[in-house]
């Protein structure tokens, strides 16, 4: 006995698949206990086999085998063999663990040498131990056949095991059957929850194959990722998840808006439009104090006092103006850029400066009308740090750049009412001398 029972739940545990609904259509019966006839009171052993097949939520139908054996007051250890073709009324629909049934249906019964037809009819139960495996008793009657002038009909209880097996239609492959798939053309690949959607742990409506961060629920917008401070950058991306700030600055606040953030500004004060250096502060190419915004000579190292050029200038006595002209280069409105035009224009510039070492140029930088006076020193001032930067990468040296100055929109040479005479206004203008 012991050996059976382990042999039925190895079975069981060996059986992958959902207990016979209409999903899972097929099961395996076995099963044995007493038998013996109404009228008298002798007992046999009954043992059964059966298949079964799924037909309705309310019907199985078996075909099943049960044989007498060892009747007492029987000389032959085989008493009666009956098959059936039963019909399984299921009373609990198929989600319940206790199932009772009722079965009725037609047999062929030998016994003692007759045959004939005959029926049984009876009351059951199964109760599904595992998801796939159920045991079951019953109890029932069975139909005889008449035997030497005499009809035996016959009492029977039975118990045993039941193992369902199938394979349910699953379209997208994704081990959810069709009829319970809420979702039922889920990509290949796609983890899905019990309902056969695509699984979404932290709950935010974004699947998590689809989910940037699958464990803490966020924004559609954001992949599916949380966004504090509600700037528009999901948090895992923001520098400053905390405080809102811009895009171009990983989320971080710029207050003086120099493009330097906040958490990086050591001026977070500086003045709009003002060039700053990296840390936030103005920048000060010849690091002399004076911001290159305010710095007539930016590129060499001077006094406050004397808006960032040097104590000494060199006045014009102390030179002598070559009688060279040099074309002015221009400039797109609002830009400081070289254009390949204007870079033409200072490669000649160099090619006369290598021709005399003695030579040295003075540049002067203007802007024209349009904008605030402020703006328009500041592109005066930026243009001609262009030309300078150009003439270093052709090889010049910066001491023979003796003097820059910014006029803004002063000294126009043209009309800034029309957008030829503005043109002629943006200008950088070149002076070649030799020192005396």
């Amino acid at each position: 006995m012991k050996k059976l029972l382990l042999l039925m739940l190895i079975v069981a545990f060996a059986a992958t698949i959902n207990a016979q609904t209409s999903d899972k259509k097929w099961g395996v019966g076995i099963g044995a206990w007493a038998y013996g006839p109404l009228d008298r009171s002798s007992v046999g052993v009954m043992p059964e086999l059966y298949f079964g097949r799924y037909i309705s939520p309310k019907i199985d139908l078996l075909l099943q085998g049960n044989m007498g054996l060892w009747r007492t007051r029987m000389t032959s250890d085989l008493d009666i063999a009956n098959g059936f073709l039963n019909l399984r009324y299921k009373l609990y629909n198929e989600t319940k663990d206790f199932r009772p049934y009722l079965y009725a249906g037609p047999g062929y019964l030998a016994d003692n040498g007759s045959k004939g037809v005959n029926f049984d009819l009876g009351v059951g139960a199964k109760y599904y131990v595992f998801s796939n495996f159920a045991v079951y008793g019953k109890t029932g009657y069975i139909n005889g056949i008449k035997v030497a002038g005499h009809t035996e009909n016959f009492w029977k209880f039975t118990a045993g095991f039941e193992i369902d097996f199938g394979k349910s239609k699953d379209s997208d492959h994704d081990g959810v059957p069709d009829k319970k798939d809420k979702c039922p053309n889920t990509p290949s690949g796609v983890p899905v929850d019990e309902k056969g959607c695509p699984k979404d742990s932290d709950g935010d409506g974004v699947a998590d194959n689809m989910d940037d961060c699958p464990t803490v629920a966020g924004l559609t917008s954001l992949k599916g990722c949380p966004d504090t401070d509600k700037d528009g950058i999901a948090d895992k991306d923001d520098a400053c998840p905390d405080v809102a700030g811009l895009k171009a600055l990983k989320g971080c606040p710029d207050s003086d808006g120099d493009g330097v953030a906040d958490k990086d500004d050591k001026c977070p004060d500086t003045k709009k439009g003002m060039n700053v250096d990296a840390s936030g502060c103005p920048a000060d190419q010849d690091k002399d104090g004076v911001a290159d915004s305010e710095d007539d000579c930016p590129t060499v190292a001077g006094t406050k006092e004397n808006r960032g050029c040097p104590e000494k200038q060199i006045t014009a006595d102390q030179i002598n103006l070559q009688n060279i002209e040099v074309p002015a280069i221009h400039f797109v409105s609002g830009k400081t850029y070289i254009t390949e035009y204007s870079g033409n224009i200072l490669n000649n510039l160099v090619t006369l400066l290598n021709s005399n070492k003695a030579y040295h140029v003075n540049i002067y930088g203007y802007a024209d009308s349009q904008g605030s006076n402020s703006i328009n020193y500041k592109l005066s001032r930026e243009r001609i740090t262009s030309a300078i930067a150009y003439l270093k990468s052709k090889g010049i040296a910066a001491n023979r750049i003796i003097q820059q100055k910014a006029f803004g929109e002063a000294k126009p040479v043209a009309t800034n009412d029309t957008s030829e005479g503005r043109l002629l206004n943006r200008r950088v203008e070149f002076e070649i001398f030799i020192m005396k």
